[in-house]
């Protein structure tokens, strides 16, 4: 059993601060997550490295 592990990004489009949870038991992810402030949708790219650190990268869901 895995424990979701918080991360914060940043909205590409209000800029606001946002808490997700990631799924350390998945080395590789990506998927759409609408934004909990201004509601557009995020495309987020997640890779663990060999320590299971998350690396996420959050970019317009449109682009």
């Amino acid at each position: 059993m895995s424990v979701l592990e918080p991360v914060l990004i940043q909205c590409p489009y209000c800029w606001e601060t946002l808490e997700i949870s990631v799924d350390p038991s998945v080395a590789e992810q990506e998927y759409v997550e609408d934004c909990q402030v201004c509601c557009q949708p995020i495309l987020l790219t997640i890779r663990l490295d060999d320590r299971l650190v998350p690396s996420v990268e959050a970019r317009a869901g449109n682009d």
